[in-house]
C-alpha cells in the first residue's frame, strides 16, 4: 500500500497528492525554504551544475510545482524549459511568479501527469525533477516515461530526500521530520496531513542504491547517486 496524504479518503495517491498541493500552494514556497533552512536552494544549484557540460537546449522539469527548479535551470542558458505538474494550485502560483519575473517567454508551465507525459519520444535534452519522484503513484511508470521523452544521450537529474544513516544526523533528522516539521507545516499551511505525509513518504521511498536499481531497470545508464548535507538529500543522475 503506497503512502498517501489523506488516509481516510478513497482516492488514489495521484489524486490525493494533487489535492494536498492545491491546499498548500499559497504557502508552499515560504514553507519549503523555512523548513529546509534554505538549503534546498543550494541543492538545486548543485544539481543544475551537473548538466553544465551537456548544454541542454530543451529541458523538461517534472513535478515543477511553482517552478523553482525550472528557474534554476536557466543558468544553463536553454532555449526553453517546460514544467509539468498535476496541481492546478501550484501551477497558478508558478505562473504568477514567472510573469512577475518576466520569465514566462522561456519557462512554460503546463498541467501534466508524470506517468502519462503528453510529449513525443526523444524530445528533451534533459529531464529534471526536484522532490517530486517520491510522490509518483507508480515510480517505475513515471521514470519510464521520463526515459521515453529524453533524447538518446540526454540526462536526467533528480533531487530527492534520503534517509541519513550515521549518528547523530540520523537521530536528529528523524526527530525533526517526525515531530517538529509536521507541527510547523500544520501551523502555517493549515493542512494537517501535508507535513505528516512528507516524512512518511520519505521513509517509504527507496533511496540510494535502491533508487539507482529502479533507474537502471527502466533503461538509464551511467547512473550515480551523490549524497548532499550528511545524506539528508541526494542527487541522482542517469543517461539514456
Amino acid at each position: 500500500m503506497s503512502v498517501v496524504p489523506y488516509k481516510e479518503k478513497q482516492e488514489g495517491k495521484k489524486e490525493q497528492v494533487a489535492e494536498m498541493f492545491n491546499n498548500i500552494s499559497k504557502k508552499y514556497d515560504f514553507l519549503n525554504h523555512l523548513l529546509s533552512l534554505g538549503i534546498d536552494i543550494t541543492w538545486r544549484k548543485k544539481a543544475i551544475k551537473l548538466l553544465q557540460k551537456d548544454k541542454p537546449k530543451l529541458i523538461l522539469d517534472i513535478a515543477t510545482g511553482t517552478g523553482d527548479f525550472a528557474i534554476e535551470a536557466l543558468a544553463l542558458h536553454p532555449d526553453k524549459v517546460i514544467g509539468v505538474d498535476i496541481s492546478a494550485g501550484m501551477l497558478e502560483e508558478g505562473k504568477k511568479k514567472m510573469k512577475k519575473r518576466k520569465l514566462d517567454h522561456i519557462i512554460d508551465l503546463q498541467m501534466g501527469d508524470s506517468e502519462k507525459l503528453l510529449f513525443e519520444d526523444n524530445k528533451f535534452d534533459a529531464v529534471i525533477v526536484s522532490f517530486g519522484v517520491r510522490n509518483f503513484e507508480n515510480l517505475e511508470k513515471g521514470l519510464s516515461d521520463m526515459y521515453r521523452v529524453l533524447k538518446p544521450g540526454g540526462k536526467t537529474v533528480i533531487v530527492e530526500f534520503s534517509k541519513p544513516k550515521k549518528f547523530p544526523m540520523k537521530q536528529g533528522y528523524n526527530f525533526y521530520f517526525k515531530y517538529i516539521l509536521p507541527q510547523i507545516g500544520k501551523l502555517v499551511s493549515k493542512d494537517n496531513a501535508a507535513y505528516t505525509y512528507l516524512p512518511e513518504s520519505v521513509q517509504a521511498f527507496p533511496d540510494g542504491e535502491n533508487f539507482l536499481s529502479v533507474l537502471k531497470k527502466v533503461g538509464f545508464k551511467q547512473t550515480q547517486c551523490k549524497p548532499l548535507t550528511f545524506g539528508i538529500s541526494s542527487i541522482y543522475i542517469g543517461e539514456k
